[in-house]
């Protein structure tokens, strides 16, 4: 069973994760051959000041 883990800011629409679980779901499955009701998404969204760039937060960069 394929596992994919996203790590992303907060901040995006249901739609979009929506979208980012279907892409990658089919992208498992042609990569590897797994059949599609064996893939996993999981989406952590991190808080924009939990998330550092460049050694500042992205909040403060106005992420």
């Amino acid at each position: 069973m394929p596992f994919a883990q996203i790590y992303m800011i907060e901040g995006r629409t249901e739609d979009q994760k929506r979208a980012v679980i279907e892409k990658v779901t089919s992208a498992l499955q042609e990569a590897v051959g797994a059949p599609r009701e064996t893939v996993r998404v999981w989406i952590h969204e991190m808080p924009k000041e939990n998330w550092g760039i460049a050694g500042q937060t992205a909040k403060d960069l106005g992420r």
